[in-house]
């Protein structure tokens, strides 16, 4: 007969094991510490001082499972303000950790921190991390893994080995000093050195093939690549030669899967792929290649980063003169190429993962992005257009301006007076054939404006590329939500004619879509996530010159459809 201490402790093992069970349903919490320091890094013969998180270039990845929450404390030892976005990942109702400066919270100061706390919801898949404050995302850039729940797997054959790629851009100067000259003159800003895979430039450029980034990989094997472009101002074409790649998702949303040779992935995007390797030992290596689609009209790195595919023999050491395949890209603005490959994404729709896309629309904007100018200050000469502008970008004619307080924190405390206004234009104020001939005047305006939602608003925006010095495909990111991609074209948004074609079954659900150079996107959204959400270009020097805009939602009636309330140690300005 068991003792009653024997059944009590049988009790408590039950006890712990019920627990042990209820947490791995709900999710482990996962605790990472992100140092922001200096960091020496050489490339191209070049040795700079870089600014890293925690000594690494790219950074460490945040790993992490669908319904874990996520506590990172970013302890800041450099001179510079820095804050962390976590690019694509939804923050529902934790707009306090969303990232970027100035919009969600004040920068961290030196030798400050900020504990970052979110839960990720209803996500799996690869997203990323970065420096949300100037151009600091150069460096300071990583992978997020978000793996799928415990008893969850993937919606296609578990690969043989997952290995994440990050494209990126090196500097043989500091990015900063080149923003700030670029703000400075008016003019368009140096562009980088070198494109990079991993952090390394590759074989093409000079004092760099020991800075190669090697893939090895074995025969008859199926390997997940995780492509991220964490590049500041390049939209990058990808491949690898004689391989094909089968893409099977786009900003963690899985994707009805879909063969290519090559692809494109614009600044902020990630691209999930799998690759099948040859079935036998091949006797030859095969470059992995990534260059610029470009389609604007000032100065661009116009050179390629490479790697090598290397297969692993299985019986002996490989030949040092194996033949060396060559990869094929698109011409450096085959905007033909990345309408089609863009228009092949699809949402996988079924009972699984189902396509939530808004069917009926509350409130419908038109929105123009484009280039545009500043007057040049009195009595100096500029290196914009002409001696007398400087480079602008804008929103509906508005370029955007950085308040000094984050707009966050004065929307949750209601002191919006002298920070933001609330009377963002919803369409154009001053309508003309926007992929024609540019009006004469191409000054822009000015201001902290905003657009106001009520809580679960269905939201359809088509945002319509401009000719104004010169037409350029824009990757438009939105914080806080993803969006559905239902239409695109060439020329001017046709409301009467275009709709009529709009994509509302599987449309794919994405973050960071490009707006087609010389042509229109239309995505739809609800707007079920309380708080301030900022939407930009993410070529950085588009964002630098205001092509940023912010949406702010109003509470919802429940509980758990509220801003939560902001952590004590918010930095202050």
């Amino acid at each position: 007969m068991a003792t009653t201490s024997h059944l009590s402790s049988m009790a408590m093992l039950f006890i712990s094991f019920f627990v042990v069970l209820m947490g791995n349903a709900e999710g482990e919490t996962r605790h990472y510490t992100f140092n922001i320091r200096y960091h020496n890094v050489t490339r191209l013969c070049h040795t700079r001082t870089i600014l890293s998180v925690n000594r690494r270039y790219p950074g460490p990845p945040l790993v992490a499972r669908e319904g874990d929450r996520v506590i990172v404390k970013v302890v800041n030892h450099v001179a510079n303000n820095v804050s962390i976005h976590w690019h694509g990942i939804r923050q529902l109702t934790t707009g306090w950790s969303d990232g970027p400066s100035y919009v969600t919270q004040c920068p961290i100061q030196t030798n400050q921190s900020y504990t970052y706390n979110f839960t990720i919801t209803g996500q799996r898949g690869t997203l990323l991390w970065h420096a949300h404050v100037s151009w600091l995302r150069a460096t300071i850039h990583g992978p997020i893994i978000i793996l799928p729940k415990h008893n969850q797997s993937y919606p296609f054959r578990k690969p043989h080995k997952e290995v994440t790629i990050i494209l990126g851009e090196w500097f043989n100067v500091d990015p900063e000093a080149i923003i700030s000259q670029a703000l400075k003159t008016g003019g368009g800003p140096n562009v980088s050195d070198a494109y990079t895979i991993n952090g390394l430039p590759g074989l093409l450029y000079n004092c760099s093939s020991k800075d190669t980034y090697k893939l090895k990989v074995k025969p008859g094997k199926t390997y997940l690549l995780r492509l991220i472009n964490a590049a500041l101002n390049d939209e990058l074409f990808f491949t690898i030669a004689n391989h094909t790649l089968t893409v099977v998702e786009g900003d963690a949303i899985y994707t009805k899967p879909f063969d290519t040779d090559k692809l494109l992935i614009t600044p902020g995007q990630t691209t999930n792929v799998l690759l099948k390797t040859k079935p036998e030992y091949p006797n030859a290596t095969f470059l992995i290649a990534a260059k610029p689609y470009f389609t604007g009209q000032g100065t661009f790195d116009n050179s390629t980063t490479m790697g090598i595919l290397e297969y692993e023999h299985p019986f002996k050491k490989p030949s040092k003169n194996l033949t060396l395949i060559q990869p094929n890209l698109p011409q450096i603005n085959d905007t033909q190429f990345v309408s089609n490959f863009t228009m092949k994404f699809r949402s996988l729709a079924n009972d699984e993962f189902p396509a939530n896309v808004p069917k009926t629309v509350d409130k419908r904007f038109f929105i123009t992005v484009g280039l545009g100018t500043s007057p040049c200050p009195k009595n100096a000469t500029c290196q914009g257009p002409t001696n007398s502008t400087k480079f602008a970008a804008s929103v509906n004619n508005v370029s955007f301006t950085l308040p000094s307080v984050a707009i966050l924190q004065a929307h949750y405390f209601g002191q919006s007076n002298g920070v933001y206004t609330t009377d963002f234009p919803v369409e154009p104020m001053v309508p003309f054939n926007y992929t024609g001939i540019a009006p004469n005047n191409t000054n822009v305006m000015n201001g902290t404006r905003t657009v106001v939602l009520p809580f679960n608003t269905s939201v359809e925006l088509v945002m319509q590329d401009t000719s104004i010095l010169g037409a350029e495909s824009h990757p438009l990111h939105l914080h806080g939500f993803n969006f559905f991609v239902v239409g695109q074209g060439f020329g001017n948004f046709d409301p009467v004619k275009d709709p009529a074609r709009f994509n509302l079954v599987d449309p794919m659900e994405r973050n960071t879509a490009g707006v087609p150079a010389g042509g229109w996107i239309a995505i739809r959204f609800l707007a079920d996530n309380p708080g301030v959400w900022f939407m930009h270009c993410h070529l950085e020097v588009h964002t630098s010159w205001g092509l940023k805009m912010a949406w702010i939602v109003l509470d919802g009636p429940e509980p758990n459809q509220k801003l939560q309330r902001p952590p004590s140690d918010l930095p202050r300005c």
